[in-house]
C-alpha cells in the first residue's frame, strides 16, 4: 500500500530557520511561508531560492505565475515578503510581472531609484547612496533612460564604456562605475529574473593596488611643521584629530558636540561607512581631549553660530568643514594618508591587531567566534590602546626635524597655506583666542 504523497510543509520562516535549512541531497523541495501566502523557499542541491506564486485571472482564463525573487543568502525574510507582496499585488491587478512592460520599461534610472530605496531601508549611509546616484547620473549619464534589457543584451557596449571611462577618468573611476552598474542590475534581477544575465560579467576590471601613503614616526616632524603653518586653526586641529583617531575624514567632518560623551570619554560616530549599523565610539585620549578643547575655543571666536552644533565649524553652506583636502605643497599628507599613518603607529606602539581594527572600525572576521564580541565591554582596553598610540604620535610630532628634511624644506616653494575656498579664512580676531578659557565640562 502506497503512502499518500506529502505536500510542502508550511512554517513561519525567519532568517535563522532559513539559514538552518540543509540543501537537498537530490532534486528540490519547497517550504512555504506561513505569514505570506504565495511565498516559499525552493531548496535545491546548490542554493535556496525565494519564489512567489500566484494565479493571474483575465476573464474566464487563469494562469499560474511563478517568479524567483533571489537567493536566500542575498535577500532576508523581510525583503522577500515585501517583494512577494509587490508581485502578488500586480498579479491581482491583472498584470503579468514577468514580461512586457515590466521588463522593457525598467530603465537604469528606475532601477537605480529602487536600489537606493533598498539601501536606505538597510541603513546604508547617505554618502554611499549619493555615490550610487553620482555613478549613474554623472558617469553613466548617457544611459539613465536606457532600458536595462538593452544593456543586458549588448554586453559589448558595456565593455566599450568601461574602456572609454578608463581612458578618460582613470582605472579606479571606471571600475567604480561598473561596480555600481553591476549592483543595480543584480538588484533589478530580483524583481525581474527574466532580464538577461548581468552584462558587467563581460567586463575585465582594471588592476587596482592599495595606495601606500602612510607616514612612519620619522616623517611626523616635517608634517607637523607643515600643519602648524596652516592659516586656519580649525583645519589645523581637524588634521591632527584625524591623525590621532585614524578616522575617515568624511565621518569626522560631520561630528557634532552632542556626539561627545564626557563621562565616558568617547566620540560617537553615528553614521560611518556602512551606515548606522556600523556606528561606533572613538575613545578619547588626553591629546585628543586637549585638541577638542582648542578647536572648541577657536570655534567660539571665529564661527560662534556654527560652533554651537559642529565640532569643526566653517562659513560653508552646511556650517561645518566641507572639504578636508589641502594643497600638497601646504600639507603633504591628509585624509586617508593619516588613516594609514594611524595604522602604522598602532603597529609601532605594539597595539594588537584586534584592538587596532576596533579603533579604526574595520570589519572584524565574520565567523561565529568574533560574532560574540561586544565592543562596549572592551572600551577600557581600547581607551588604554588609544592612549598609547596618541603618546607615540605626539612624541613623533614633537621630535626635531632631521637636517636633511630641513634642507629639503628650504628648497621647497614657500607658498602660503590656503584654506578651502568653501570656507572663510580666520579673521584678525584670532588674537583673541589666547585669552579665551574653556574647561573639560564645556565639551
Amino acid at each position: 500500500m502506497h503512502k499518500p504523497a506529502r505536500g510542502p510543509r508550511t512554517e513561519r520562516l525567519t532568517d535563522n530557520t532559513v539559514a538552518r535549512i540543509p540543501l537537498a541531497l537530490n532534486g528540490q523541495h519547497v517550504i512555504r511561508d506561513a505569514l505570506c501566502p504565495g511565498l516559499f523557499v525552493v531548496v535545491g542541491k546548490r542554493a535556496k531560492t525565494w519564489t512567489v506564486q500566484g494565479d493571474l485571472r483575465r476573464g474566464s482564463e487563469r494562469q499560474t505565475i511563478k517568479m524567483a525573487l533571489g537567493r536566500t543568502d542575498e535577500i532576508d525574510v523581510a525583503e522577500a515578503r515585501r517583494l512577494a507582496a509587490d508581485v502578488l499585488d500586480r498579479i491581482r491587478r491583472g498584470e503579468d510581472p514577468r514580461g512586457g512592460a515590466a521588463t522593457g520599461a525598467l530603465t537604469l534610472r528606475a532601477a537605480m531609484e529602487a536600489y537606493c530605496k533598498t539601501m536606505m531601508r538597510r541603513g546604508r549611509c547617505d554618502r554611499s547612496i549619493d555615490g550610487v546616484r553620482d555613478g549613474v547620473e554623472r558617469v553613466l549619464k548617457a544611459w539613465v533612460d536606457e532600458p536595462l534589457v538593452n544593456l543586458g543584451k549588448d554586453r559589448r557596449r558595456v565593455v566599450e564604456r568601461h574602456d572609454e571611462l578608463t581612458e578618460r577618468h582613470g582605472p579606479y573611476a571606471a571600475n567604480g562605475a561598473m561596480r555600481t552598474l553591476r549592483a543595480i542590475y543584480n538588484h533589478a534581477m530580483k524583481l525581474d529574473p527574466d532580464l538577461p544575465p548581468n552584462p558587467v560579467r563581460a567586463v575585465t576590471f582594471n588592476a587596482e593596488t592599495r595606495r601606500d601613503t602612510g607616514m612612519g614616526a620619522a616623517d611626523l616632524p616635517a608634517w607637523e611643521a607643515q600643519r602648524v603653518a596652516l592659516s586656519n586653526p580649525i583645519r589645523r586641529e581637524f588634521h591632527l584629530i584625524t591623525l590621532l583617531t585614524g578616522s575617515r575624514p568624511e565621518a569626522l567632518r560631520l561630528a557634532r558636540w552632542e556626539h561627545i560623551d564626557v563621562a565616558r570619554r568617547v566620540l560617537r560616530i553615528p553614521s560611518p561607512k556602512g551606515g548606522a549599523k556600523r556606528a561606533f565610539d572613538i575613545p578619547l585620549s588626553r591629546p585628543l581631549i586637549r585638541a577638542l578643547i582648542r578647536v572648541r575655543r577657536v570655534g567660539l571666536v571665529l564661527y560662534p553660530r556654527q560652533s554651537v552644533e559642529w565640532i569643526f565649524p566653517a562659513a560653508s553652506a552646511s556650517g561645518h568643514i566641507a572639504e578636508h583636502k589641502e594643497h600638497r605643497e601646504d600639507l603633504s599628507k591628509w585624509g586617508n594618508d593619516l588613516r594609514q599613518t594611524f595604522r602604522n603607529m598602532c603597529a609601532l606602539a605594539g597595539i594588537d591587531p584586534l584592538s587596532s581594527r576596533l579603533l579604526m572600525n574595520h570589519q572584524v572576521s565574520r565567523d561565529v567566534h568574533d560574532g560574540y564580541l561586544t565592543k562596549s565591554a572592551l572600551m577600557d582596553s581600547l581607551r588604554a590602546a588609544q592612549e598609547r598610540v596618541s603618546t607615540a604620535i605626539m612624541a613623533g610630532l614633537a621630535a626635531p626635524v632631521p637636517k636633511r628634511r630641513e634642507t629639503e624644506s628650504k628648497m621647497a616653494d614657500p607658498a602660503p597655506a590656503r584654506a578651502a575656498r568653501t570656507e572663510r579664512k580666520p579673521s584678525p580676531r584670532d588674537g583673541r583666542i589666547k585669552s579665551q578659557h574653556i574647561s573639560n565640562a564645556t565639551l
